[in-house]
């Protein structure tokens, strides 16, 4: 039985259709602000597999929460590790290309020095490290831009504004790639199955293509609706946030492609599906 913390969020509502004899805990069933409670969940259902699928998320509040979203994005996850280690069962654990700095234009690999800009990242960045400071076998997989017809996502809040607005301003300095949530989830099953048959994990980055700006994805976005809304690009300088983000977030999935023979998913297709599903 494989053991999935989140059951709301984007992939773990998407796990739910792709492995629907997994045990998903909410929130009130394994609280991740309790780290010992998570270990104590997995030492009580002892599974064969365990996917970190729940995270702090708000990057913005997580300015002003730091304590609060170490202990869910860092502690928790270590907890989790540690108790893997103990029964001697894998962990897949979903990650951010928030733990780098977004400078230059080059796509980033598991393996390049990282530098977060913000709690969000750096809380993301502690849960790495202290996983991988247990020893337990396991995947840390880093994705980005996640969306899916579930949970909040910028497709639709695109999608909430184009239904009052027939012009917006999106930023269009930031680019990276957007990652369907139930492509993930899928990939998180495969490396649960790969690490079972006793292959080794390690630190690997998952997300689609092609590359592209907030902005070009807005204007997919409405272009999948059928609504003529007119998208201008502005710099992020120009659209203040609590947190920064990184401009730079394209992430080099060859390794993935090269272990357990995992690809980039092709977003459009994907977004295509998704606000099909939100329109109805």
């Amino acid at each position: 039985m494989i053991l999935v913390f989140g059951k709301t969020g984007q992939v773990a509502t998407e796990l739910q259709t792709h492995a629907p004899k997994a045990r998903f805990l909410s929130r009130t069933e394994a609280d991740l602000s309790d780290p010992a409670a998570c270990a104590a969940a997995i030492e009580a259902l002892k599974p064969t597999a365990v996917i970190n699928a729940a995270a702090y998320t708000a990057v913005d509040a997580a300015e002003t929460e730091e304590r609060l979203a170490q202990v869910i994005n860092g502690n928790a996850p270590g907890a989790m590790a540690q108790a893997c280690a103990d029964l001697g069962i894998p962990l897949v654990h979903l990650s951010t290309d928030y733990v780098f700095d977004g400078s230059g234009q080059t796509s980033w690999k598991p393996g390049d020095p990282t530098g977060p800009l913000g709690v969000y990242g750096r809380t993301k960045l502690a849960g790495e490290e202290a996983i991988r400071a247990t020893g337990c076998r396991h995947v840390i997989l880093r994705t980005s831009w996640v969306f899916s017809a579930h949970g909040s996502n910028f497709v639709k809040t695109m999608l909430r504004l184009s239904e009052s607005r027939n012009a917006l301003s999106i930023v269009d300095d930031q680019i990276g790639g957007p990652t369907p949530a139930a492509a993930i989830a899928q990939s998180c099953l495969r490396l649960v199955e790969a690490l079972q048959d006793g292959q080794r994990g390690g630190t690997y980055h998952y997300a689609g293509s092609p590359a592209v700006s907030w902005k070009g994805f807005a204007r997919e976005t409405f272009a999948a609706a059928q609504r003529d809304v007119v998208v201008r690009g502005i710099p992020t300088s120009e659209y203040p946030t609590a947190a920064r983000r990184p401009l730079n977030s394209r992430l080099d999935c060859t390794s993935l492609q090269a272990d357990f023979g995992i690809g980039m998913p092709e977003w459009k297709p994907a977004l295509t599906e998704v606000v099909k599903k939100l329109i109805a």
